[in-house]
């Protein structure tokens, strides 16, 4: 039996004409029927390296009875000239989470996956404290488990005070090695009670892995990476998929 959490996310191609640029992590969300596709901004559009996909292309599993059956699923990134995902703006800026509806027609008659909805975004802020444990669930450098087409799983733990905008912020910090590839991942901790409407799908998304962190002033020649990370509050994905 293949646990839910691994077929709420898969695996991201960016692509530019025929040429593969980078891979990167997405997730599902569902809400009021509408299916989303979940990951960083700059997976789809980077303006400061000049990473201009586009489209993307996923994976999806196409077969409940053989988990190894998948097919590519293309996402066109633009309608004309103007852009398909949504995106957010906050105080600070950007913020680097964006939304992609799949429209369910195109998509192939037998699915098998798991979307997180509402139901699993997180009420009680002072539920999560500093040190709680956390899994990010992708594919670092686009390693995977090639043939189920699965991803893989890291373990963290928050290191800053959850619920609090880091630097002013729209993120949290976690403690982690991390790696390219992993961008758009989900940052999920185990739930400690049931709640209607999670189904099969028994974790809180608390955000969404963005980006490893880093200081200026570091010596690369005596001071090791912090191996910490940013992780954007999930509750902006609700603002993300309105109507």
């Amino acid at each position: 039996m293949i646990e839910s959490l691994l077929l709420s996310v898969t695996r991201v191609s960016t692509l530019l004409g025929a040429q593969q640029l980078t891979s990167a992590t997405g997730f599902f969300f569902e809400r009021d029927g509408r299916l989303f596709l979940v990951t960083n901004r700059h997976v789809v559009l980077d303006e400061a390296s000049d990473h201009r996909p586009d489209r993307l292309e996923i994976e999806l599993h196409v077969d409940p009875e053989n988990v190894a059956v998948t097919t590519g699923f293309a996402i066109p990134l633009y309608r004309g000239t103007q852009p398909v995902w949504r995106e957010g703006i906050d105080p600070a800026g950007t913020v680097d989470v964006v939304a992609l509806q799949l429209e369910r027609p195109a998509l192939p008659d037998k699915l098998l996956l798991q979307p997180f909805t509402a139901d699993h975004l997180i009420e009680q802020l002072d539920d999560i404290e500093v040190g709680t444990r956390v899994l990010i669930v992708g594919f670092p450098l686009g390693f995977h488990d090639t043939l189920h087409h699965l991803p893989v799983v890291r373990q963290a733990v928050i290191a800053s005070a959850f619920g609090l905008r880091f630097q002013g912020q729209g993120y949290f910090l976690t403690d982690a090695q991390m790696h390219r590839g992993t961008s758009g991942a989900p940052v999920v901790a185990r739930m400690t009670t049931q709640r209607s409407g999670r189904g099969d799908l028994p974790w809180m998304l608390l955000g969404v892995h963005a980006a490893r962190m880093d200081v200026t002033n570091r010596d690369i020649e005596q001071d090791e990476r912090l191996n910490l990370n940013c992780a954007w509050y999930a509750d902006i994905i609700m603002t993300l998929t309105e109507e």
